[in-house]
């Protein structure tokens, strides 16, 4: 391929298509709508309330005023707000994750769960609660702590996988990744069979399915730094990210050193993926749908999609989880089972979108 080639070629993913909308005004309109989601998310649940006291209550917690006696403020303030934000947190992470991995496999069906490092946490979370390795066992690491170095054990293994024999080519990552993070689920099964508390074997199912009801204001420090830090690191990375998807000959070509690049991309993604499953489970078709919907509104270029899919995927998540809440009287569902129904066949519909232009 030519230099001429490649700036065509670099051209034609950065420039934004027709059809598709502008990203500053589409921002505002996520951005938007996001306040107006996390608003509905503390104001609605068994108890009421109105948004103009959930500001209020928000405002007087921010400015250092008084609190005022009664219920709302605990409402507000220490049960539904911490949860509404981790929920955007969890949806942010995710939709960065998703774009960043499939960018780095070269795959628009890959997701973090390809890699094997949502198996690994879930097995560190399922050996926490079962084998009492959680607060108050032996190891006093906490659920999200057990997650956390579950996630990293397998990103060490699936990294000294797909290394083995130098390079470090995306097929031979994402085998490592299935192929580990499939042993880890039948382990996690196995120990999910040992339980003998219907009960704990009930948390244990649940969390697996996703859920967000541990949240308080503790837990949002590290996803909030994690995400933070990452989302800054792939906008700085973007260029790199849309000259992955060009091809290893092309990206070279334009001066990206892919190997080093790829290296960088499966530490950042892993380690955001062990964190979010580690403070709310695993979530199954955020990470697989949000970039999809948004390449649709956007295009290509990562410059305009990673902010996007962050915004998206921290409103869908946020809606989802009032959903969830709210839903059934008796009690509340677990976050992958709503995803799921609206993953699924939005996943279709893009598939059919495709195959009937051809594309």
């Amino acid at each position: 391929m030519t230099v001429a080639d490649s700036t065509m070629e670099r051209a034609d993913l950065t420039a934004r298509p027709r059809g598709t909308l502008p990203a500053g005004p589409t921002a505002i309109v996520l951005g938007v709508a996001l306040v107006a989601a996390l608003t509905a998310a503390v104001a609605w649940g068994s108890t009421s309330i109105s948004p103009g006291e959930v500001w209020s209550v928000v405002w007087r917690r921010l400015s250092g005023e008084p609190v005022r006696p009664g219920t709302d403020d605990l409402i507000v303030w220490q049960l539904r707000a911490p949860r509404a934000v981790l929920a955007a947190l969890v949806g942010a992470g995710l939709g960065l994750v998703g774009t960043a991995v499939q960018a780095l496999v070269r795959n628009p069906l890959a997701d973090p769960y390809l890699l094997g490092v949502s198996s690994g946490a879930s097995l560190g979370a399922v050996a926490a609660i079962v084998l009492g390795l959680g607060a108050g066992g032996a190891l006093g690491l906490g659920l999200s702590g057990a997650a956390f170095v579950g996630a990293l054990a397998t990103f060490a293994l699936v990294w000294a996988v797909a290394r083995r024999g130098g390079g470090f080519a995306p097929l031979r990552l994402v085998l490592a990744g299935v192929a580990i993070g499939q042993f880890l689920s039948g382990f996690t099964s196995y120990l999910v069979l040992q339980v003998g508390d219907e009960q704990q074997t009930q948390s244990v199912l649940f969390w697996l399915m996703g859920s967000l009801g541990g949240a308080n204001w503790d837990l949002l420090a590290v996803p909030a730094v994690t995400v933070v830090a990452a989302g800054l690191w792939l906008q700085v990375r973007a260029r790199g990210l849309n000259a992955l998807l060009m091809g290893d000959e092309t990206a070279a070509g334009v001066g990206i050193d892919v190997t080093r690049l790829r290296r960088e991309l499966f530490t950042v993604t892993s380690v955001l993926t062990g964190v979010l499953v580690a403070v709310s489970g695993a979530i199954a078709f955020v990470a697989l749908m949000v970039p999809h919907v948004c390449r649709l509104m956007l295009g290509g270029d990562h410059r305009r999609l990673l902010p996007i899919s962050a915004l998206f995927g921290a409103l869908l998540l946020v809606v989802v989880d009032i959903v969830c809440r709210t839903a059934m009287d008796t009690q509340e569902l677990p976050i992958s089972v709503v995803t799921s129904l609206i993953g699924a066949p939005t996943l279709l519909y893009l598939l059919d979108r495709r195959l009937g232009s051809g594309s």
